[in-house]
């Protein structure tokens, strides 16, 4: 009895004495050794010299890098929007449904929808509180830019040198958001209801649009999937004269943009009349990896899947589209991270993404 007490403390003893050499070593490292370190240590604490410049006005994002992939489902997420954008991920999507109440919630099947989770409430909103915090005011007295960057071509945009709206990254202000909305009731009925709830986006200038002879860039592209009838689409006109100052005519303004069936872009069985499908009308060209590509066997893509990928990449792309594959394989991770390696090498415009997480961790091209 006596042994095994003996035995037990001389245990306890050792790892008591680990863990103090541990911590001892591991404090010793974060104490500053000069005037650097002690400045770095105390950056930005309450009470510090440095608190009030630890922040800036357009920090929202601070190092986030944006990434080409797109948050499938994304409404699904703990925080939607959010933890897409947390990932670097400058795509979206939120699959909407017109109710009796005339209003548009966000849900994956009817049995999912939520009064609280709308449209509106869940990306809308958010987007333009998003977007006010990073364009705020300019400090008085400040002067415009010099940079050829700043340099807006006259274009009928509503941005001007002095104006130019910023986007979400912080790190890359020019880089769009996309926000994919699928459509999951009846088009010709949803999509007017949808082109009235993004006018708060367009009279503050942040949507990309065409003008009727080009596209112009905006810091949020909307693109029509699912139900979105796409002839209906390209007659969509929801500004008129009192609500834009832009040089655009109302008769050619459009701010919502198709996704062109990728599978029916390219290969023998092509439709003729695919070639309606432009970037003056489209923007995304999305396709299901599963039933275009097929199965993935023995963990690795066929050269005949390879040339099939490349080929609908190679086309969406000298049409000015960003192709994007959804359900993509999303286990064995061995598979998955296959596909993506092929995806991106081949090009892809977008990549589907369900597990944010590894996404974030890709080392990107």
């Amino acid at each position: 009895m006596c042994l095994a007490l003996s035995f037990t403390t001389i245990i306890a003893v050792v790892v008591v004495i680990i863990l103090l050499v541990y911590f001892n070593i591991t404090l010793r490292r974060r104490i500053p050794k000069n005037d650097i370190q002690r400045i770095v240590a105390s950056w930005g604490q309450s009470g510090s010299p440095t608190e009030a410049q630890a922040k800036f006005p357009t920090d929202f994002s601070r190092d986030i890098i944006p990434r080409p992939c797109h948050s499938h489902n994304d409404y699904t997420r703990k925080v939607p929007l959010y933890d897409a954008l947390a990932a670097g991920c400058t795509g979206v999507e939120a699959d909407v449904w017109l109710t009796k109440t005339n209003d548009l919630l966000v849900g994956h099947t009817e049995k999912s929808l939520a009064p609280s989770r709308s449209l509106r409430s869940l990306y809308i909103e958010p987007l333009l509180a998003i977007l006010a915090h990073q364009n705020p005011k300019p400090l008085p007295g400040t002067l415009p830019s010099s940079s050829p960057s700043a340099d807006i071509p006259e274009d009928g945009s509503t941005q001007t040198t002095t104006t130019r709206q910023n986007g979400i990254f912080d790190t890359n202000v020019t880089a769009p958001l996309t926000l994919l909305i699928d459509i999951k009731t009846d088009g010709a009925t949803t999509l007017p209801l949808v082109l009235e709830q993004l006018e708060p986006l367009r009279a503050g200038g942040w949507l990309t649009h065409w003008n009727g002879s080009a596209v112009i860039p905006g810091v949020v592209t909307v693109v029509g999937t699912g139900n979105t009838p796409f002839h209906q689409l390209l007659s969509s006109n929801p500004i008129t004269k009192a609500t834009t100052n832009t040089n655009t005519t109302t008769a050619t303004y459009r701010d919502i943009f198709f996704d062109a069936p990728l599978a029916q872009l390219w290969g023998e069985d092509a439709p003729a009349n695919n070639t309606i499908y432009t970037s003056d009308n489209s923007n995304y060209a999305s396709t299901s990896f599963a039933a275009t590509i097929g199965k993935v066997w023995h963990g690795m893509l066929s050269p005949a899947q390879v040339e099939m990928i490349r080929g609908q990449v190679g086309e969406a792309r000298k049409r000015g589209l960003r192709a994007r594959y959804w359900d993509t394989p999303g286990w064995p991770v061995n598979v998955r991270d296959h596909v993506w390696d092929v995806l991106e090498k081949e090009g892809v415009g977008m990549l589907n993404v369900d597990d944010l997480t590894a996404a974030t961790r890709k080392s990107w091209a």
